[in-house]
């Protein structure tokens, strides 16, 4: 099946920042898009004003005959009513990471990977792109305020979107450019121990598409093998670094340096760019 064929989607964890932020993307195409979540919040209420239909009670009668994609959560438990009429009943099922690989496998791709910081650091990529006149499309993990949203909707060619390690499910990506923040011990029920989690992220930054970049945090380039398409970064090490950083009135200002030795003097307003 097609994207450009769907007509009717349903979520089954619609709520969630990450599926919400997919369920707008499909909402902006024009598909009619339902779902269910376990009760209500402020961030369903904003869908429903949107024009999404949601249920809050395990009412298989409410999901739509003719829904063409199922979108779940691993976070939905394997014993839902929902859930498993949706597989008897031999709907297609998708999980989001693998929807969020569909949307972006013929677009140029983003894909931010680590067990702290992706949503701020995507949220600040999103912003900076649209205010330099990339017009990117995004799938943020939290609301951010510059666009009062978890979802923007651009017309380039470039997506921004959180590389999720629980379940694996970063795998599912193939983006041209992947950034790697941290890779503390996290989700060992599902990776066992430390180094299973780390050969996990080793395993996402193999998947970057051929002539692709990995720009990884400075101190754990030596968890990644050596490549030629692998770049640090960090505050006054890595090879782009921000040096001689000072704040004065509310501002930041840094000294950004990178291989080609360029020298650029920046500053910014601190934002709150995250809810």
């Amino acid at each position: 099946m097609q994207l450009e064929s769907l007509q009717k989607v349903y979520f089954l964890g619609i709520g969630g920042i990450g599926m919400s932020a997919i369920a707008r993307y499909f909402l902006k195409r024009g598909v009619s898009v339902s779902g269910y979540d376990k009760t209500p919040s402020p961030l369903t209420g904003k869908l429903e004003s949107e024009g999404m239909k949601i249920q809050f009670v395990e009412n298989v009668e409410q999901i739509p005959e003719d829904v063409q994609l199922v979108i779940w959560t691993p976070a939905i438990p394997a014993d839902s009513v929902l859930l498993n009429h949706c597989r008897h009943q031999n709907f297609l099922l998708m999980k989001r990471a693998e929807v969020l690989g569909w949307i972006s496998k013929d677009n140029k791709s983003i894909a931010v990977a680590g067990t702290h910081g992706k949503t701020t650091t995507s949220s600040l990529l999103a912003y900076l792109l649209t205010a330099t006149g990339v017009d990117c499309t995004a799938f943020l993990g939290g609301i951010a305020v510059n666009f009062d949203s978890n979802f923007i909707s651009g017309s380039s060619e470039w997506v921004v979107l959180e590389a999720d390690e629980y379940d694996r499910s970063f795998l599912q990506l193939s983006p041209d450019i992947a950034i790697l923040t941290s890779m503390d011990a996290d989700h060992l029920d599902i990776y066992g121990d430390a180094s299973k989690m780390q050969e996990g992220f080793i395993a996402f930054a193999k998947k970057v598409k051929q002539g692709g970049r990995v720009h990884v945090e400075a101190k754990l380039k030596s968890l990644l093998p050596d490549s030629e398409a692998t770049f640090t970064y960090g505050v006054e090490m890595g090879d782009y670094r921000e040096v001689n950083i000072r704040a004065t009135d509310g501002m930041m200002h840094f000294d950004v340096e990178w291989p080609e030795g360029k020298y650029w003097i920046a500053n910014y307003h601190i934002p709150e760019f995250i809810m």
